[in-house]
C-alpha cells in the first residue's frame, strides 16, 4: 500500500541547482525559454550549451504536457534535469483552475524518480497565489509517487521511487507561515487520497462491506472521529428496504457506517455538513447482469465512500467549528438466489415505494435510503452525495469530468467552487424538470430507472425524491474515479477523485 505521508517534504529558498538530488525538475512556461531567468538560467550555465542543443533537437517549447529529461554528467548536484512544460504564462489562469497544470507536471516529475530525492523548483507566480501553487505542486509530486503494489510478487515490484521532496520557492518566501501551512495540508491530502486509492484498487474479494467499515473505524481511531457501524439487523430495524433489497443476492452482510467530527463547544443543535458516499463494493448488475467488459472495473463502485472516508480524515485535522458527518451504506449487488428482481416493489426509509425496473440501477436505491435517513436524523445544513452513479454521465461529460447536480443555492455553488479550487474537473448538469416523468410508475410511487436519454439527470431526480427540503447536491464521479492509464499525477486505477473537493467545500463552508 502507498505510504505517501512517509515521504519527507521540505521548503527551501536555495538555488535549485545547488541542491543534491536524484533529479531536479523545473516547471517552465513557454515564455521562460525566450529569455531564461532564475533557476532555468542557472541550469543552462551549469550544463553548458548541451542543454540548449537537446531542447532544440527534441523540440521542447514549454508547451503544456511536454517533458524533457537531460543527464547532468556530473556538472550539477542532481543526477538529471527534468524540464516540464506548463504552456503560456497567465497569472490568474492557473489559480482559476486550482493550479491543476502545475499539479499534473509535478506528478510527472515525481514518477520519473526511480529512487531518492526530487528537487522541484516552483515557477514564478504572484505572491498572493504562492501558497496555493505550492500546495498544488506538493500534492502533485506526492500523488505522482503513488503506487499500488498489494498484488505484485517480489520479483515484479518496481524500484522504491521517491523518498524525499524539496520544493524550491523564492528565498524571501521560504519561511512564510501560510506557505508552510498549505504544504502541511498538501501532505495530509496526498496521504488521504493515497489511502482512498488503495481502497478503490483492492479486489472485491478483499474490499467487502465489512472491510470498508473496518477501514472507516481505523481512520476514526487515528483521527479522533466518532464511528458507528450498523449491521443488517439494525439496518432492517430502520426500515431501509431499498438498501436491503440490493443486498439480498449477496453472501456479504451490509454495513451502514457513520463517521463524525463534532467540535468541542459547538452549540447544541448546530446543523452539520453531511457527506454521503456510494459504497457498492462490487456491482455485477444483479439479475440485470452487466456484460463482462462492463464488470471488470466494478470493484471501484465504492469510490464515493472511499472519498468520504479520506476527506473526513483530513477534515479532522482542520477542526472546523461545525459538525461534519460522513455516511455510507456498504453492500454488494449480486445475482444470487435471493436477489431482488425486476418488477419487485421495495419500501424505502420514510415509506416511499419503488418499482424495480433495472437491478443495475442499484446505487441510487442504497443512496435513497441513506439520504432520507441522514436528512431526518442529522438535519443537515448541507448534504452532498458522491457516487459512481451512471455511465450516462460519462457519455455526457467524458471520462475526466464529474457531473454536479442540485437545486440552485449555496450547496451546489459551494461544491462547484470547491472543485475549481481543488483542481478537480466538475461541470453542472441541469435538473431538467421534464425528466421526472421517466420515473413515474403505474404500480408504485416511482420506479428506479428511466429512459436511455438524460440518464445522469433522471438518476439525480430519483435521489432528490429522498432529500426533502434539505439543501443538497449530487456529484456523479463515474468517469474521474478511475484512470485507465497514467496521466500526470494519476496512476492507472483508482484516482481518489473528490477527496480534495470535499475538503475544500468544508474549508469554504459558512454555517
Amino acid at each position: 500500500m502507498a505510504k505517501l505521508d512517509a515521504i519527507a517534504v521540505k521548503l527551501s529558498g536555495a538555488a535549485p541547482h545547488s541542491l543534491t538530488a536524484a533529479a531536479l525538475a523545473l516547471l517552465v512556461h513557454e515564455e521562460d525559454l525566450a529569455a531564461p531567468g532564475g533557476p532555468l538560467r542557472a541550469v543552462h550555465a551549469a550544463l553548458g550549451p548541451g542543454l540548449r542543443a537537446l531542447m532544440r533537437a527534441e523540440q521542447f517549447e514549454g508547451k503544456a504536457g511536454q517533458q524533457l529529461v537531460a543527464p547532468t554528467f556530473g556538472r550539477g548536484r542532481a543526477g538529471r534535469v527534468l524540464l516540464l512544460g506548463l504552456g503560456p504564462r497567465a497569472d490568474d489562469a492557473g489559480a482559476a483552475a486550482g493550479f491543476e497544470p502545475l499539479r499534473m507536471a509535478a506528478g510527472k516529475a515525481a514518477r520519473a524518480v526511480t529512487a531518492g530525492r526530487l528537487v522541484l523548483a516552483l515557477p514564478e507566480v504572484p505572491a498572493h497565489h504562492l501558497p496555493a501553487a505550492a500546495r498544488a505542486a506538493v500534492e502533485g509530486a506526492l500523488l505522482g509517487a503513488y503506487r499500488f503494489e498489494a498484488y505484485r510478487s517480489a520479483k515484479k515490484k518496481p524500484p522504491p521511487g521517491l523518498d524525499a521532496l524539496t520544493l524550491v520557492v523564492p528565498a524571501a518566501a521560504a519561511r512564510r507561515r501560510d506557505l508552510a501551512g498549505e504544504v502541511a495540508l498538501a501532505r495530509e491530502i496526498a496521504g488521504a487520497v493515497g489511502a482512498a486509492r488503495d481502497l478503490v484498487n483492492l479486489g472485491p474479494a478483499q474490499c467487502t462491506p465489512r472491510l470498508l467499515a473496518d477501514a472507516a473505524a481505523r481512520v476514526a481511531r487515528r483521527a479522533g472521529l466518532a464511528c458507528q457501524v450498523r449491521g443488517e439487523r439494525q439496518i432492517r430495524s430502520l426500515g431501509m428496504g431499498l438498501f436491503l433489497g440490493v443486498t439480498r443476492g449477496s453472501a456479504e452482510p451490509p454495513r451502514l457506517v457513520t463517521l463524525s467530527w463534532r467540535p468541542r463547544g459547538a452549540r447544541a443543535g448546530a446543523r452539520p455538513v453531511v457527506l454521503i458516499g456510494k459504497a457498492v463494493t462490487f456491482d455485477s448488475g444483479g439479475l440485470s447482469l452487466k456484460p463482462t467488459d462492463s464488470m471488470t472495473t466494478m470493484h471501484t463502485d465504492m469510490a464515493g465512500s472511499a472519498a468520504v472516508i479520506a476527506a473526513l480524515r483530513v477534515i479532522a485535522t482542520l477542526r472546523p467549528a461545525f459538525p461534519v458527518i460522513g455516511v455510507f451504506g456498504a453492500c454488494e449487488n449480486m445475482p444470487g438466489g435471493r436477489a431482488y428482481k425486476p418488477s419487485d416493489v421495495l419500501t424505502a426509509f420514510g415509506g416511499q415505494t419503488v418499482e424495480i425496473t433495472n437491478t443495475d440501477a442499484e446505487g441510487r436505491l442504497v443512496l435513497g435510503d441513506v439520504l432520507a435517513w441522514s436528512a431526518r436524523t442529522f438535519r443537515p445544513a448541507a448534504m452532498i452525495d458522491v457516487a459512481t452513479l451512471t455511465g450516462a454521465c460519462m457519455v455526457a461529460l467524458g471520462p475526466v469530468t464529474a457531473g454536479a447536480m442540485g437545486p440552485d443555492g449555496p450547496v451546489i455553488d459551494g461544491l462547484l467552487a470547491a472543485a475549481r479550487r481543488a483542481g478537480e474537473d466538475a461541470w453542472r448538469l441541469p435538473l431538467v424538470e421534464v425528466l421526472k416523468e421517466q420515473l413515474k410508475s403505474e404500480r408504485a410511487d416511482l420506479k428506479n430507472s428511466g429512459d436511455r436519454y438524460g440518464g445522469a439527470m433522471s438518476a439525480a431526480h430519483f435521489l432528490q425524491a429522498f432529500v426533502g427540503e434539505t439543501p443538497w447536491a449530487h456529484l456523479d464521479i463515474a468517469g474521474p474515479s478511475h484512470a485507465p492509464k497514467e496521466r500526470g499525477y494519476l496512476a492507472a486505477g483508482g484516482t481518489g477523485y473528490a477527496v480534495r473537493t470535499l475538503v475544500e467545500f468544508v474549508r469554504g463552508w459558512t454555517p
